[in-house]
């Protein structure tokens, strides 16, 4: 909820944008989205500003962003907060992304559909055009978790259109991440006879999900992601026996060519021309995420690439606050 009443407000425009990219993906998700874009107190085109685009967490959406909050900012209201607080000036972007999946992790996948080119072959244009914004050395984008990850992932595989990135709890150090989680999945699906279509048709009758099915939701999700297999019911499965509980080497190893930790090995120096390279993460995050965030931040170091990261005490939830730190960073970067 907005916490000052008094303050200048920017604005919020709805828009719709129609992709391409997006057309005849496999899941069959609407290529036709809406995008909403927060422009500062006093905009105007004649400014010039720079461009920044929040990826949500999974489970989210840019819409989700934009909506009204109890208890805590959305992120335009935050935004109204800090540009009167005096970050610097810039435009802000909040992409629809979600899928059938339950959330996307931004990248090009033959499961899921091009998600990186709509990014930033389709939504950054669409934007710097209608706004007046943005350009080369002037682009940046965040997000959290799921979020974080595409972060990541934008900042490696498209460092042509990137110059600053902000990573808060980036899903990385997949070892850590999903493997302790995958016994629960299993077992999940051993009451629909370890059919990945028979346990997601059965969830999406039950008029509400608990965490452990979220979970393992979004492990499922993140197969046709990482693995995808287009014979399979939304091209996914577990990269596992599902008798055994045994890691499938082929399989897991589709996995760990996403983890930003081994990308780093043969992308990393696409890193190392970024403004701003910002990274953060809870040290007790409860989905062991900091593990990972560590490991990215030694590979970094040892390289010499430039970056700045931070553990605070907290775990992965209902940590938007930690935007008062990394958005003002993210502005005076592309500002410069």
């Amino acid at each position: 909820m907005r916490r000052d009443h008094s303050l200048p407000r920017g604005e919020v425009h709805r828009l719709w944008h129609s992709s391409e990219v997006l057309k005849g993906n496999p899941l069959g998700d609407p290529a036709e989205r809406e995008l909403h874009v927060w422009t500062p107190p006093g905009w105007t085109a004649a400014e010039r500003l720079p461009l920044l685009v929040d990826l949500t967490g999974y489970w989210g959406s840019g819409l989700k962003h934009t909506s009204w909050k109890d208890y805590g900012e959305n992120v335009p209201e935050r935004l109204d907060r800090l540009a009167h607080a005096g970050m610097a000036r810039a435009i802000v972007a909040f992409p629809d992304c979600f899928t059938k999946l339950y959330g996307n992790q931004y990248l090009n996948s033959a499961g899921s559909g091009r998600y990186g080119d709509y990014v930033c072959d389709e939504i950054v244009p669409f934007v710097e055009q209608r706004f007046a914004c943005g350009g080369a050395g002037r682009r940046g984008v965040f997000g959290k978790s799921s979020g974080g990850y595409g972060a990541a992932w934008h900042g490696m595989n498209r460092s042509d259109v990137w110059s600053a990135i902000a990573i808060n709890s980036g899903d990385m150090g997949f070892d850590a991440v999903f493997i302790p989680t995958f016994y629960d999945d299993l077992e999940r699906l051993r009451k629909h006879d370890y059919s990945i279509e028979r346990y997601i048709t059965h969830l999406e009758t039950k008029p509400k999900l608990d965490g452990k099915d979220r979970m393992t939701l979004m492990n499922l999700a993140m197969s046709a992601f990482y693995d995808p297999d287009p014979t399979q019911f939304r091209s996914m499965r577990l990269p596992l026996d599902p008798h055994t509980a045994e890691l499938i080497p082929e399989r897991w190893d589709n996995w760990m060519k996403h983890d930003p930790v081994v990308m780093f090995d043969t992308l990393g120096e696409n890193l190392r021309g970024l403004k701003l390279l910002y990274m953060d993460c809870g040290n007790h995050d409860q989905f062991r995420i900091h593990y990972g965030m560590r490991r990215f931040a030694a590979k970094l170091k040892a390289a010499g690439i430039a970056h700045t990261y931070e553990e605070y005490d907290d775990d992965h939830s209902d940590v938007d606050y930690r935007m008062d730190v990394f958005l003002p960073k993210l502005a005076a970067a592309l500002n410069r």
